[in-house]
């Protein structure tokens, strides 16, 4: 599992802008992933051959001013309960603040990193003289940094590494299949744990976001052993608006990082939101196996078509997963949720799955037969081999004559033949395209 680095500290005090110079692009404006529409909060970033997922836990102007104590309190319970390292942001040029003091006291009895940055110090050489105020916060030497130029983010970064735990998976959960239970909060992810646990491990209300700790539960189903993730949703916290969805869309991604299938929860009483898909995005953007479980079916009136119209919904929701199956049951009532293992298995083997290089270069050659590759001024893309380079999600790498030639829809041809020949029901497939190095080069 990738380390996690989450960045907390009042509005404006530049968390946006450390986390686009840290992740080298401007990621929450440019990139456009298939089912993350909109404000992308975390990147994977690597400093000297380390990689880690960056989160930006800010971005919420509350409304009124008495609600920025509130706000950075919910980051801070949200970096301290999944972050490898905390960096708690400040602007030198504001000065402190009777909230930078409150989210510090907080941070200082947690048992994470917490990395004190000093924001907007400019100008290079000595530090300025307002970074030794700083110091009362208790949260030892600060950093001072600017964003915007780059300033002091290196020695940052170092520092950032240096803090990162040991890999503590352990062995004796090697030979178990671990299970993400993601969806937005009050889609019946506990409810779901608690009847397969056959207990009230989890509290259940429905109170969206009640569960608020990341609780794994070991579970033997037919001999084998499986470890279910549970993922923090958010404790309500009153009707200020902060912004429910963007925080069970973070946290949502420790358990993903962990996982070899996510089961994605669905309300069937609500349908397919935009934030399902954000959450789906991710595990899809992370080449988990998934499987779209469709909760509480058992309260939906149901006519000849139902089932088969909600499939086309799911369908046009997650059109970007079309891969992955769905199942319809009631996490409630116990309705087909011994099904799920049986699902979770296959998906799981096909996300695992290796292709031969010489029974993948028959069915590409085939497909290349059927239908040509794409040309342009002339010039006809070639594939000269296909290789599977790995799995997790299965990768193939096509080596040919010119990449630029090898569109989007061709690969989603040759992505569709293989799923064809082999199936890879439930899981992503990848695709590396380089060009063949030319002799004499």
């Amino acid at each position: 599992m990738k380390p996690i680095v989450a960045i907390v500290g009042r509005p404006n005090v530049g968390k946006s802008t450390l986390f686009n110079k840290i992740t080298g692009k401007r990621i929450s404006i440019v990139e456009d992933t298939p089912g993350i529409t909109r404000d992308r909060i975390y990147a994977d970033a690597e400093w000297t051959g380390k990689e880690f997922t960056l989160i930006d836990t800010g971005g919420i102007e509350p409304s009124a001013k008495d609600e920025i104590l509130s706000q950075m309190r919910n980051q801070a319970n949200l970096a301290i309960d999944m972050a490898s390292v905390i960096i708690f942001m400040v602007n030198i040029k504001e000065g402190m603040t009777a909230a930078d003091r409150d989210v510090a006291a907080m941070l200082r009895k947690c048992s994470k990193p917490v990395l004190l940055v000093c924001n907007k110090s400019d100008a290079p050489g000595e530090p300025p003289m307002e970074l030794y105020e700083f110091y009362n916060l208790g949260l030892g030497e600060p950093y001072p940094v600017s964003s915007i130029h780059g300033l002091g983010v290196g020695d940052l970064l170092d520092d950032i590494i240096a803090n990162f735990p040991e890999d503590t998976d352990s062995d004796d959960d090697s030979d178990a299949i671990k299970v993400a239970v993601i969806g937005k909060p009050n889609a019946g992810k506990s409810s779901l744990i608690n009847r397969i646990l056959g207990e009230d491990r989890v509290i259940v209300s429905n109170i969206a976001g009640t569960t608020r700790d990341a609780i794994d539960s070991t579970h033997i189903h037919n001999g084998k052993k499986y470890i279910l993730i549970d993922t923090a949703g958010m404790r309500k916290r009153g009707k200020i608006n902060e912004d429910v969805e963007r925080y069970s869309v973070v946290r949502a991604l420790a358990a993903v990082e962990r996982a070899d299938v996510c089961l994605i929860m669905v309300d069937a009483a609500e349908g397919v939101t935009e934030q399902d898909t954000k959450i789906a995005g991710y595990a899809h953007d992370q080449g988990k196996a998934s499987i779209i479980v469709v909760n509480k079916w058992d309260i939906v009136e149901k006519e000849t078509n139902t089932m088969k119209n909600f499939k086309l919904r799911l369908k046009e929701g997650f059109n970007f997963m079309m891969y992955a199956p769905s199942a319809f049951i009631s996490a409630k009532t116990g309705q087909r949720v011994d099904s799920l293992f049986d699902m979770i298995d296959s998906a799981f083997a096909e996300n695992t799955k290796r292709i031969s290089t010489g029974l993948l270069n028959d069915v590409i050659n085939d497909a290349i037969a059927m239908v040509q590759p794409p040309s342009d001024k002339g010039k006809r893309l070639k594939i000269y081999y296909a290789t599977q380079a790995s799995v997790r999600p299965p990768t193939f790498v096509l080596f040919v004559n010119n990449a630029e030639l090898a569109h989007y829809s061709y690969v989603r041809y040759l992505e569709n033949q293989l799923r064809a020949k082999f199936g890879f029901e439930g899981t992503p497939i990848k695709f590396i395209i380089r060009e063949k190095a030319k002799k004499g080069n």
